[in-house]
């Protein structure tokens, strides 16, 4: 019989109460740790996202956008097994782009 994947969902707060972080986790195999896996969400302490993007197994996969204090689009790019990957886009606190890095 297949295992189960169960995820949980953590929040952990700033010390002011409100959310910094929230994200998708289980529990490893032998029942040590916690492990992300699925949607993860930072965000600033006035309640705007900051961060956002998907773990596999532990590890950044797929498209993740990291946002400014404002709401505007900071940086974003692929991760494949916690590595960016490909085209990754930053801009500046209008939304105008300011550089653009290609990885391996």
């Amino acid at each position: 019989m297949e295992s189960e994947k169960v995820l949980y969902i953590a929040e952990i707060p700033y010390e002011t109460g409100e959310i910094h972080f929230r994200y998708s986790r289980r529990m490893s195999e032998d029942g040590t740790k916690w492990i992300k896996d699925g949607l993860f969400t930072e965000y600033y302490q006035n309640g705007n996202v900051a961060s956002t993007g998907l773990y596999e197994d532990g590890l950044e996969n797929g498209h993740w956008i990291d946002y400014h204090e404002n709401g505007q689009i900071a940086a974003e790019g692929d991760y494949v097994n916690g590595e960016e990957s490909g085209k990754w886009s930053y801009y500046d606190e209008n939304g105008k782009l300011e550089e653009e890095e290609i990885f391996e």
